[in-house]
């Protein structure tokens, strides 16, 4: 792959500008040192890591997949309304290359949310009957009784709804908390869900999409995942 191709796929410019970046001695690959060489060609594969201008250290990835713990506050739209974007958490390579949310948290949400520019996974993980496990940590305003817990694991009917729908797992984590597992993906289902099962969420954080978990993963923060992580289905 050439020089100003690395840039562009990676999404620090138009090819104009990404063609600029090599011709001003702005590209510093690991191993290689400056390269402006127009011709050069690099073995873009998943270990080649890079700098532009100086900057943070940027591996080259084919599709990018990454994770955010995205705080309380922010909308999961390109074109918010009410609070800021999401995306404006992201840097500006991820956002140039055209990375998408894989589903979406309401602004008050908060935790694991998946971003890629990989159509496939964004089509795979969110189809219907996908069934990847999602684990939320649920704060209620009223005390968390059986009652509750069981109604959620035999499933309740939400509002607006023909059929009911059920919890993978669900436990009781405090006096007012529960831990809920989801294989679906419905509007506002964990709040539709605990409103039919008698109570109210006045805090919500995902703790878990598949095998992502956002330990140590401070708010507002991102990572890199392995663009072949597995995320196995729910049976």
């Amino acid at each position: 792959m050439k020089p100003a191709d690395l840039l562009f796929t990676q999404g620090f410019g138009t090819r104009r500008e990404c063609a600029a970046l090599v011709a001003n001695c702005c590209l510093d690959v690991e191993g290689l040192g400056v390269v402006d060489d127009f011709e050069r060609e690099l073995d873009a594969a998943n270990d080649l890591w890079f700098r532009v201008r100086g900057g943070e250290r940027w591996p080259y990835r084919e599709r990018a997949l990454i994770v955010l713990n995205k705080p309380a506050g922010y909308e999961c739209s390109q074109k918010p309304r009410h609070h800021a974007s999401v995306y404006s958490l992201l840097p500006a390579p991820l956002r140039q290359r055209g990375v998408q949310a894989i589903g979406r948290l309401d602004e008050d949400t908060t935790g694991v949310l998946l971003f890629t520019d990989d159509g496939a996974l964004v089509h795979r993980l969110t189809a219907p009957k996908r069934h990847v496990a999602k684990v939320y940590e649920v704060r209620c305003k009223h005390a968390v009784d059986a009652g509750q817990v069981d109604r959620l694991l035999a499933g309740v009917l939400l509002h607006d709804d023909d059929e009911t729908v059920r919890a993978a797992a669900c436990e009781a984590t405090g006096e007012r908390a529960l831990r809920l597992t989801l294989i679906e993906g419905k509007y506002h289902q964990v709040k539709r869900m605990i409103a039919a099962a008698g109570n109210r969420v006045e805090a919500l954080e995902r703790r878990a999409f598949g095998p992502v978990r956002i330990d140590g993963l401070g708010a507002g923060r991102w990572r890199w995942l392995d663009a072949d992580l597995e995320f196995a289905a729910e049976r």
